[in-house]
């Protein structure tokens, strides 16, 4: 079975995404920001990450950054989903290693679109 880690200090948009990633027959855990997303890759490399940027402790970017650099850390296929919307956050994001972009509020469509799309679906 697939696995996704959905990085989001908000407890609802964790809930939200592991709801829809799981009837999409995918293993789900959770971390609240990139420092607990960072520790959680080490102990088993997901197959694919759902990212928010903007979490205390470590931002998604910088969370992405330390990722890539980790052994097995250019596998999963990172999703990134935020309210950051303009095109130097989604340049930077993808520049980082991001393989997709999700715009906030999103919904089981696009999720779904997106995942199929790096995939994963």
């Amino acid at each position: 079975m697939k696995t996704c880690l959905v990085v989001d200090d908000s407890s609802v948009i964790r809930k939200v995404a592991r709801r829809i990633l799981e009837d999409m027959n995918f293993t789900v855990e959770e971390a609240a920001d990139g420092q607990e997303a960072l520790e959680k890759c080490r102990a088993a490399m997901p197959d694919s990450i759902f990212l928010d940027w903007n979490m205390p402790v470590m931002d998604g970017l910088e969370f992405l950054k330390a990722l890539r650099s980790e052994k097995g850390g250019a596998d999963p296929k990172v999703v990134f989903c935020t309210t950051e919307n303009d095109v130097a956050h989604i340049a930077k994001a993808m520049r980082a290693g991001a393989n997709e972009y999700i715009m906030k509020p999103f919904d089981r469509e696009i999720v779904e679109a997106k995942f199929a799309e790096v995939g994963l679906a």
